[in-house]
Protein backbone atom coordinates (compact mmCIF):
# COMPACT_ATOMS: atom_id res chain seq x y z
CA UNK A 1 0.00 0.00 0.00
CA UNK A 2 1.41 3.83 -1.00
CA UNK A 3 2.12 6.08 1.87
CA UNK A 4 3.99 9.08 1.76
CA UNK A 5 6.97 10.00 3.31
CA UNK A 6 5.17 11.36 6.61
CA UNK A 7 3.21 7.94 6.79
CA UNK A 8 -0.24 8.55 5.30
CA UNK A 9 -1.96 6.35 2.76
CA UNK A 10 -2.01 7.52 -0.79
CA UNK A 11 -5.94 6.51 -1.41
CA UNK A 12 -6.27 7.33 -5.07
CA UNK A 13 -4.09 5.16 -5.83
CA UNK A 14 -5.32 1.97 -4.14
CA UNK A 15 -7.23 -0.60 -6.21
CA UNK A 16 -11.08 -1.61 -5.29
CA UNK A 17 -9.51 -4.38 -2.89
CA UNK A 18 -7.14 -2.35 -1.08
CA UNK A 19 -9.63 0.23 -0.65
CA UNK A 20 -12.38 -2.28 1.01
CA UNK A 21 -9.47 -4.36 3.31
CA UNK A 22 -8.18 -0.34 4.60
CA UNK A 23 -11.63 0.87 5.14
CA UNK A 24 -12.51 -2.54 7.42
CA UNK A 25 -8.58 -2.15 9.04
CA UNK A 26 -10.39 1.02 10.24
CA UNK A 27 -13.75 -0.47 11.67
CA UNK A 28 -15.86 0.66 9.10
CA UNK A 29 -18.45 -0.83 6.96
CA UNK A 30 -17.16 -2.58 3.63
CA UNK A 31 -19.82 -0.67 1.76
CA UNK A 32 -18.40 2.89 2.19
CA UNK A 33 -15.31 1.75 0.23
CA UNK A 34 -18.04 1.88 -2.74
CA UNK A 35 -19.29 5.10 -1.48
CA UNK A 36 -15.63 6.59 -1.55
CA UNK A 37 -14.23 4.49 -5.06
CA UNK A 38 -17.18 6.21 -6.46
CA UNK A 39 -16.63 9.91 -5.39
CA UNK A 40 -12.94 9.61 -6.63
CA UNK A 41 -13.07 7.64 -9.48
CA UNK A 42 -16.15 8.73 -10.49
CA UNK A 43 -17.64 11.90 -9.85
CA UNK A 44 -13.42 13.15 -9.21
CA UNK A 45 -14.82 15.04 -6.21
CA UNK A 46 -11.56 17.83 -4.76
CA UNK A 47 -11.95 16.51 -0.88
CA UNK A 48 -13.98 14.46 1.82
CA UNK A 49 -16.26 17.07 2.13
CA UNK A 50 -18.13 16.98 -0.84
CA UNK A 51 -18.39 12.95 -0.11
CA UNK A 52 -22.06 13.96 1.65
CA UNK A 53 -23.12 10.63 1.79
CA UNK A 54 -20.16 9.81 4.71
CA UNK A 55 -20.19 10.54 7.96
CA UNK A 56 -18.83 13.53 9.13
CA UNK A 57 -16.01 11.76 11.46
CA UNK A 58 -15.07 9.62 8.24
CA UNK A 59 -14.15 12.47 6.42
CA UNK A 60 -12.42 13.99 9.34
CA UNK A 61 -10.19 10.28 9.81
CA UNK A 62 -9.74 10.26 5.99
CA UNK A 63 -8.58 13.84 5.82
CA UNK A 64 -6.31 13.03 8.67
CA UNK A 65 -4.85 9.55 7.14
CA UNK A 66 -4.56 9.99 3.84
CA UNK A 67 -2.53 11.97 1.49
CA UNK A 68 -4.74 13.95 -1.18
CA UNK A 69 -3.05 14.01 -4.52
CA UNK A 70 -4.61 16.70 -7.11
CA UNK A 71 -3.45 18.35 -10.12
CA UNK A 72 -3.99 22.06 -10.06
CA UNK A 73 -4.35 23.56 -13.84
CA UNK A 74 -1.13 26.06 -13.98
CA UNK A 75 -1.95 26.33 -17.87
CA UNK A 76 -4.44 26.09 -20.76
CA UNK A 77 -3.98 26.28 -24.37
CA UNK A 78 -6.25 25.74 -27.20
CA UNK A 79 -5.41 24.80 -30.64
CA UNK A 80 -6.85 27.53 -32.86
CA UNK A 81 -6.05 24.70 -35.94
CA UNK A 82 -8.13 21.55 -34.52
CA UNK A 83 -9.41 22.36 -31.04
CA UNK A 84 -7.02 20.61 -29.74
CA UNK A 85 -6.58 21.61 -25.74
CA UNK A 86 -2.87 21.18 -24.19
CA UNK A 87 -2.88 21.62 -20.30
CA UNK A 88 0.15 22.53 -18.11
CA UNK A 89 -0.52 20.52 -14.30
CA UNK A 90 0.89 21.45 -11.17
CA UNK A 91 1.73 18.48 -8.90
CA UNK A 92 1.73 18.28 -5.44
CA UNK A 93 5.59 18.64 -4.94
CA UNK A 94 5.80 21.60 -7.19
CA UNK A 95 6.69 19.67 -10.09
CA UNK A 96 5.37 20.00 -13.82
CA UNK A 97 3.82 17.40 -16.76
CA UNK A 98 1.67 18.35 -19.53
CA UNK A 99 -1.14 16.62 -20.92
CA UNK A 100 -3.35 17.05 -24.41
CA UNK A 101 -6.85 16.30 -24.95
CA UNK A 102 -7.36 15.34 -28.69
CA UNK A 103 -11.02 15.26 -29.90
CA UNK A 104 -12.13 13.04 -33.11
CA UNK A 105 -14.71 11.69 -34.02
CA UNK A 106 -14.77 8.90 -32.24
CA UNK A 107 -14.60 10.36 -28.94
CA UNK A 108 -12.31 12.53 -26.88
CA UNK A 109 -8.59 10.93 -25.98
CA UNK A 110 -6.58 12.42 -23.65
CA UNK A 111 -2.87 12.10 -23.83
CA UNK A 112 -0.75 11.61 -20.28
CA UNK A 113 2.30 11.41 -18.91
CA UNK A 114 3.86 8.68 -17.05
CA UNK A 115 7.11 10.50 -15.79
CA UNK A 116 8.38 14.12 -14.98
CA UNK A 117 10.93 14.70 -17.89
CA UNK A 118 12.27 11.78 -19.25
CA UNK A 119 15.85 9.81 -19.40
CA UNK A 120 15.40 8.39 -23.04
CA UNK A 121 17.19 10.73 -24.63
CA UNK A 122 15.42 10.73 -28.01
CA UNK A 123 17.62 12.93 -30.10
CA UNK A 124 13.93 14.61 -31.20
CA UNK A 125 12.12 14.62 -28.67
CA UNK A 126 11.45 17.66 -26.49
CA UNK A 127 10.75 15.62 -23.26
CA UNK A 128 14.36 14.67 -22.72
CA UNK A 129 15.85 18.04 -23.07
CA UNK A 130 15.36 18.75 -19.32
CA UNK A 131 16.11 15.37 -18.10
CA UNK A 132 14.57 13.05 -15.40
CA UNK A 133 13.05 13.97 -12.32
CA UNK A 134 10.73 11.38 -10.65
CA UNK A 135 8.20 8.64 -11.73
CA UNK A 136 4.69 9.49 -11.66
CA UNK A 137 2.19 7.30 -9.24
CA UNK A 138 -0.68 5.60 -10.54
CA UNK A 139 -3.02 8.71 -9.26
CA UNK A 140 -1.11 11.13 -10.70
CA UNK A 141 -1.61 10.02 -14.43
CA UNK A 142 -5.34 9.50 -13.21
CA UNK A 143 -5.72 12.43 -12.21
CA UNK A 144 -4.35 14.34 -15.92
CA UNK A 145 -7.56 12.46 -17.13
CA UNK A 146 -10.15 13.47 -14.37
CA UNK A 147 -9.27 17.28 -14.32
CA UNK A 148 -9.55 17.25 -18.50
CA UNK A 149 -12.51 15.69 -18.68
CA UNK A 150 -14.05 17.89 -15.42
CA UNK A 151 -12.92 20.58 -17.44
CA UNK A 152 -14.05 19.57 -20.81
CA UNK A 153 -17.51 18.72 -19.26
CA UNK A 154 -17.87 15.94 -21.41
CA UNK A 155 -16.39 11.38 -21.20
CA UNK A 156 -12.98 10.62 -21.66
CA UNK A 157 -13.28 7.41 -23.90
CA UNK A 158 -9.34 6.87 -25.00
CA UNK A 159 -6.41 7.36 -23.44
CA UNK A 160 -2.74 7.24 -24.89
CA UNK A 161 -0.09 7.07 -22.51
CA UNK A 162 2.35 8.88 -24.64
CA UNK A 163 3.53 12.16 -23.31
CA UNK A 164 6.10 13.30 -20.69
CA UNK A 165 8.50 9.92 -20.32
CA UNK A 166 9.05 6.18 -20.77
CA UNK A 167 5.64 4.28 -19.78
CA UNK A 168 7.80 1.24 -19.41
CA UNK A 169 10.22 3.02 -17.42
CA UNK A 170 7.50 2.95 -14.79
CA UNK A 171 6.23 0.09 -15.32
CA UNK A 172 4.30 -1.22 -11.79
CA UNK A 173 2.70 2.60 -11.31
CA UNK A 174 1.71 2.18 -15.25
CA UNK A 175 0.05 -0.91 -14.79
CA UNK A 176 -2.12 0.29 -11.62
CA UNK A 177 -3.02 3.26 -13.86
CA UNK A 178 -4.48 0.98 -16.24
CA UNK A 179 -6.06 -1.19 -13.92
CA UNK A 180 -7.74 2.08 -11.95
CA UNK A 181 -9.07 3.45 -15.52
CA UNK A 182 -10.13 0.98 -16.98
CA UNK A 183 -11.60 -1.07 -13.28
CA UNK A 184 -15.93 -1.17 -13.67
CA UNK A 185 -16.20 0.88 -10.41
CA UNK A 186 -14.64 3.96 -11.91
CA UNK A 187 -14.30 5.64 -15.21
CA UNK A 188 -14.49 1.70 -16.94
CA UNK A 189 -12.28 2.79 -20.17
CA UNK A 190 -12.49 -0.07 -21.84
CA UNK A 191 -8.88 -1.70 -22.42
CA UNK A 192 -8.86 -1.26 -26.00
CA UNK A 193 -8.99 2.10 -25.72
CA UNK A 194 -6.10 2.37 -24.24
CA UNK A 195 -2.40 2.79 -26.00
CA UNK A 196 0.73 2.50 -24.28
CA UNK A 197 4.02 3.44 -25.94
CA UNK A 198 7.67 2.69 -25.50
CA UNK A 199 10.87 2.93 -26.67
CA UNK A 200 11.60 -0.62 -27.09
CA UNK A 201 12.75 -1.63 -23.19
CA UNK A 202 12.39 -5.49 -24.31
CA UNK A 203 12.00 -7.23 -20.99
CA UNK A 204 9.14 -4.96 -20.10
CA UNK A 205 7.33 -5.01 -23.38
CA UNK A 206 7.92 -9.11 -22.74
CA UNK A 207 6.24 -8.99 -19.11
CA UNK A 208 3.41 -6.41 -20.27
CA UNK A 209 2.59 -9.51 -22.46
CA UNK A 210 1.85 -11.60 -19.86
CA UNK A 211 -0.27 -9.41 -17.93
CA UNK A 212 -3.86 -10.09 -19.30
CA UNK A 213 -4.70 -6.99 -20.86
CA UNK A 214 -6.40 -5.79 -24.00
CA UNK A 215 -4.51 -2.80 -24.54
CA UNK A 216 -2.48 -1.33 -27.54
CA UNK A 217 1.07 -1.36 -27.65
CA UNK A 218 2.46 1.56 -29.94
CA UNK A 219 6.38 0.77 -30.53
CA UNK A 220 8.70 3.98 -31.61
CA UNK A 221 10.39 2.23 -34.51
CA UNK A 222 11.86 5.36 -36.22
CA UNK A 223 14.66 4.02 -38.28
CA UNK A 224 14.77 0.28 -40.15
CA UNK A 225 18.29 -0.64 -39.13
CA UNK A 226 20.36 -0.56 -35.57
CA UNK A 227 22.64 2.04 -37.31
CA UNK A 228 20.33 4.65 -38.46
CA UNK A 229 18.09 3.97 -34.74
CA UNK A 230 21.52 4.25 -32.96
CA UNK A 231 21.67 8.21 -34.24
CA UNK A 232 18.00 8.74 -33.17
CA UNK A 233 17.31 6.65 -30.06
CA UNK A 234 19.98 6.01 -27.35
CA UNK A 235 17.52 2.84 -26.24
CA UNK A 236 18.98 1.22 -29.50
CA UNK A 237 22.21 0.79 -27.94
CA UNK A 238 21.02 -1.84 -25.40
CA UNK A 239 18.19 -3.63 -27.71
CA UNK A 240 18.58 -4.06 -31.44
CA UNK A 241 15.99 -3.97 -33.57
CA UNK A 242 15.52 -7.73 -34.00
CA UNK A 243 15.08 -8.05 -30.06
CA UNK A 244 12.64 -5.24 -30.16
CA UNK A 245 10.52 -6.97 -33.14
CA UNK A 246 10.89 -10.49 -31.41
CA UNK A 247 9.28 -8.52 -28.01
CA UNK A 248 6.15 -7.18 -30.57
CA UNK A 249 6.19 -10.89 -31.89
CA UNK A 250 5.37 -12.50 -28.45
CA UNK A 251 3.34 -9.26 -27.13
CA UNK A 252 0.70 -10.23 -30.52
CA UNK A 253 0.87 -14.15 -29.63
CA UNK A 254 0.11 -13.55 -25.92
CA UNK A 255 -2.91 -11.12 -26.39
CA UNK A 256 -4.02 -11.16 -29.99
CA UNK A 257 -3.98 -7.33 -30.11
CA UNK A 258 -2.09 -5.71 -33.56
CA UNK A 259 1.13 -3.57 -32.84
CA UNK A 260 1.46 -0.22 -33.67
CA UNK A 261 4.49 1.00 -35.11
CA UNK A 262 5.40 4.64 -34.85
CA UNK A 263 7.61 6.36 -37.66
CA UNK A 264 8.96 9.93 -37.32
CA UNK A 265 9.99 10.82 -40.51
CA UNK A 266 13.16 13.37 -40.42
CA UNK A 267 13.72 15.31 -43.34
CA UNK A 268 17.22 13.85 -44.64
CA UNK A 269 17.45 11.18 -42.23
CA UNK A 270 14.99 8.46 -42.21
CA UNK A 271 12.58 9.04 -45.56
CA UNK A 272 14.16 7.79 -48.60
CA UNK A 273 12.82 5.25 -50.58
CA UNK A 274 16.01 3.13 -49.14
CA UNK A 275 14.54 2.95 -45.45
CA UNK A 276 10.70 2.95 -47.23
CA UNK A 277 11.70 -0.53 -48.59
CA UNK A 278 13.93 -1.28 -45.82
CA UNK A 279 10.74 -0.85 -43.26
CA UNK A 280 8.54 -2.98 -45.50
CA UNK A 281 10.76 -5.64 -45.61
CA UNK A 282 11.52 -5.68 -41.72
CA UNK A 283 7.62 -5.63 -41.06
CA UNK A 284 6.63 -7.71 -43.93
CA UNK A 285 4.06 -10.74 -42.80
CA UNK A 286 3.20 -8.77 -39.44
CA UNK A 287 -0.09 -8.06 -38.13
CA UNK A 288 0.51 -4.07 -37.26
CA UNK A 289 0.01 -0.82 -38.17
CA UNK A 290 2.60 2.08 -39.34
CA UNK A 291 1.93 5.40 -37.48
CA UNK A 292 3.93 7.78 -40.37
CA UNK A 293 4.59 11.17 -38.41
CA UNK A 294 6.12 13.71 -40.32
CA UNK A 295 8.70 15.02 -37.12
CA UNK A 296 7.52 18.40 -35.01
CA UNK A 297 9.69 20.86 -34.66
CA UNK A 298 11.67 21.76 -31.41
CA UNK A 299 13.60 24.97 -31.29
CA UNK A 300 16.60 23.02 -29.09
CA UNK A 301 16.87 20.19 -32.15
CA UNK A 302 17.87 20.43 -35.62
CA UNK A 303 15.45 17.80 -37.36
CA UNK A 304 12.74 18.98 -39.48
CA UNK A 305 9.71 16.83 -41.22
CA UNK A 306 9.65 15.39 -44.39
CA UNK A 307 8.01 17.22 -47.24
CA UNK A 308 4.63 16.51 -48.12
CA UNK A 309 6.01 15.25 -51.30
CA UNK A 310 8.03 12.55 -49.63
CA UNK A 311 5.27 11.47 -47.02
CA UNK A 312 2.97 10.85 -49.92
CA UNK A 313 5.79 8.82 -51.70
CA UNK A 314 6.86 6.87 -47.97
CA UNK A 315 3.57 6.13 -47.78
CA UNK A 316 3.03 4.83 -50.82
CA UNK A 317 6.16 2.44 -51.32
CA UNK A 318 4.73 0.38 -47.92
CA UNK A 319 1.33 0.11 -49.07
CA UNK A 320 2.83 -1.78 -51.89
CA UNK A 321 4.86 -3.83 -49.73
CA UNK A 322 1.56 -4.94 -48.16
CA UNK A 323 2.25 -2.61 -45.14
CA UNK A 324 -1.07 -0.92 -43.37
CA UNK A 325 -0.09 2.03 -42.88
CA UNK A 326 -1.52 5.99 -41.87
CA UNK A 327 0.21 9.34 -42.05
CA UNK A 328 -1.14 10.59 -38.22
CA UNK A 329 -3.24 13.81 -38.31
CA UNK A 330 -0.96 15.71 -35.75
CA UNK A 331 -3.36 17.50 -33.45
CA UNK A 332 -2.40 20.59 -31.23
CA UNK A 333 0.79 21.87 -33.26
CA UNK A 334 0.17 25.55 -33.08
CA UNK A 335 0.48 25.20 -29.36
CA UNK A 336 3.42 22.70 -29.33
CA UNK A 337 0.97 19.84 -27.99
CA UNK A 338 2.36 17.66 -30.98
CA UNK A 339 4.48 14.16 -31.16
CA UNK A 340 7.60 14.90 -28.99
CA UNK A 341 6.95 18.44 -27.80
CA UNK A 342 6.04 18.06 -24.44
CA UNK A 343 8.31 19.12 -21.53
CA UNK A 344 8.77 20.46 -18.48
CA UNK A 345 8.29 24.05 -20.04
CA UNK A 346 7.50 25.94 -16.99
CA UNK A 347 10.67 25.26 -15.24
CA UNK A 348 12.76 26.31 -18.10
CA UNK A 349 11.08 29.93 -18.24
CA UNK A 350 11.32 30.30 -14.38
CA UNK A 351 15.06 29.26 -14.71
CA UNK A 352 15.33 31.73 -18.17
CA UNK A 353 12.67 34.33 -17.68
CA UNK A 354 13.64 35.90 -20.75
CA UNK A 355 12.85 33.15 -23.08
Amino acid sequence: MNTDMNGKTEIKSMDFAELQAWIESLGQPRFRAKQIYQWIHQKHVDDYEQMTNLPAGLQNTLGALTEWVSLKTEKKQCSALDGTRKYLFALNDGNMVESVLMRYHHGNSVCVSSQVGCKMGCRFCASTLDGWVRDLKPSEMLEQVYRIEKDLGERISHVVVMGMGEPLDNYDNLLKFIRLLTDENGLHISQRNVTVSTCGLVPQMKKLAEEDLQITLALSLHASSDEKRKELMPVANQYTIKEVLEACDYYFARTGRRISFEYSLCGGVNDSDQDAEALGTLLRGKNCHVNLIPVNAVQERHFFASEQKVVREFKNKLEKLGINVTVRREMGRDIDGACGQLRRRYQKNAENPDN
